[in-house]
């Protein structure tokens, strides 16, 4: 070879090799967007069979992305939601109840390793726009001191208000900036942060939480959103849709939506006692508070253009526990491996394949009580429970139900197979006693 094809042929190399980006660099690791309602349920949606609330929006991402058909909350409760979504890990370990009130001691533990903090390792700029309600009573429990570097929203539930309690308060950071604040802004408010943090972050990786304090009761839908046949329960759920639309329409805009993948969930199934202003688990029994199937499956959608095959519906098992396993992988890094983190990774399913579902999953209740499991298509409940005062079978215990054939849980099965339920019996002992001898962080 020549002395200058030599030299061409090295500065070739340089140039291909070289300068090439590193692995893991800023523009190839993906954005992440969690949209997280609260209450909302199975059969709220259009594309999950509601015959009178639109969802255009919704609906659009579903025919763009992934519908799941058994997509779960780690919990049937607020706070225990979003300390499994936040954290991966079933809500028994966090070392307190299900659900927070202002004046509880208790609050997200400053040695949680939260998603927040795990993209922010992994260099991302990292915002919450919503409700928390993992702990308010020590600045340390707020997310700001949880990895994440922006947030606007309510510390807690919208309902936790005068006069049983002093009031609630709209926090910017760590410093609150009314009190008492005119809910009906809010969901516009959140939806438009979202949208100027999206542009302001375009150029670099980003992880962005938008928990909508609707349809949680009292409905407050804007003055934009007062038009649907199903009422005011209607109105906040089509205005969430119009927050996702305005999302989704940004990120299109800003030319990142094939390098987002964006995930639309719940935080636990509708409030049905609340009648009217309750929603709908569609064909699932029972709702909000209970571990029958209408208290923890939920929608599930997923929408990532370019990776996420258009018009996809997924039957296999996931959960809002899976999505921290799923985040760490795409960014390159391992689930933390110092603490039990419960989930999998969920990439394959999101690629339109499988995944072995090795790992069953556990129904935990009333005051985090594990009360159920479900292995395949197999549940089996060992406790239940209803804010209704429902006893469905007259006290019948354990009751087994196959989901693949009976979602509704109407045909109870157990005396027609004791091996089966045996078997979910040892599981949930196993489960236990795991998890007993596994402290948790406010026991250390």
């Amino acid at each position: 070879m020549s002395i200058k094809k030599t030299i061409l042929a090295i500065l070739v190399s340089f140039v291909t090799f070289g300068c090439s980006k590193p692995e893991n660099s800023p523009a190839e690791k993906p954005n992440i967007v969690i949209i997280f309602c609260d209450d909302l349920g199975y059969g709220d949606l259009t594309s999950y069979g509601h015959p009178t609330i639109k969802t255009p929006n919704l609906d659009r991402m579903v025919n763009e992305g992934m519908k799941f058909t058994n997509f779960y909350s780690g919990s049937p409760a607020c706070t225990a939601s979003r300390y499994a979504l936040l954290t991966g890990r079933y809500p028994i370990r966090s070392g307190f109840g299900w659900v927070l009130v202002p004046s509880s001691p208790r609050g997200m533990h400053p040695q949680e390793i939260t998603l927040a903090e795990g993209m922010k390792q992994a260099g991302y700029s990292t915002a919450m726009f919503g409700k928390w309600h993992l702990g308010v009573t020590k600045t340390e429990y707020m997310p700001l001191q949880n990895g994440f570097d922006e947030f606007l929203g309510l510390p807690y539930s919208n309902d936790m208000i005068p006069p049983k309690w002093k009031d609630i308060p709209l926090i910017d950071g760590n410093d609150t900036i009314e009190h008492n604040p005119d809910q009906t802004k809010l969901t516009k408010a959140y939806t438009e942060r979202a949208v100027d943090f999206i542009k302001r972050k375009k150029n670099e990786p980003f992880f962005l939480y938008v928990p909508y304090a609707m349809p949680h009761v009292p409905l407050m839908p804007g003055d934009d959103f007062n038009n649907s046949e199903r009422g005011k329960y209607g109105d906040v759920v089509e205005e969430i849709d119009w927050g996702v639309g305005e999302i989704m329409k940004t990120l299109k805009a800003q030319g990142i939506a094939e390098n987002t993948l964006v995930f639309f969930t719940s935080d636990n199934g509708p409030w049905i006692i609340k009648n009217e202003q309750g929603g709908s688990s569609g064909l699932l029994r029972d709702g909000k508070g209970s571990t029958w199937e209408g208290g923890m499956r939920v929608p599930g959608i997923a929408w990532w253009p370019g990776t996420i095959k258009e018009g996809t519906i997924q039957m296999e098992r996931a959960s809002t526990l899976d999505l921290y396993h799923t985040a760490f992988e795409l960014t390159g890094q391992k689930a933390p491996s110092d603490r039990t983190v419960d989930g999998r990774n969920i990439m394959p399913l999101l690629e339109g394949g499988k995944t072995e579902d090795i790992k069953p999953y556990f129904y935990y209740g009333l005051n985090n009580k594990l009360m159920a499991v479900r292995k395949g298509p197999w549940k089996l409940h060992i406790e239940t429970y209803s804010q209704t005062g429902k006893d469905y079978f007259n006290g019948k215990l354990p009751l087994l139900f196959n989901l693949s054939i009976d979602p509704s849980e109407q045909y109870e099965v157990s005396d027609d197979n004791p091996d089966i339920v045996a078997e979910l019996q040892q599981l949930i002992s196993s489960h236990q006693k795991r998890v007993a001898s596994e402290p948790n962080f406010f026991d250390r």
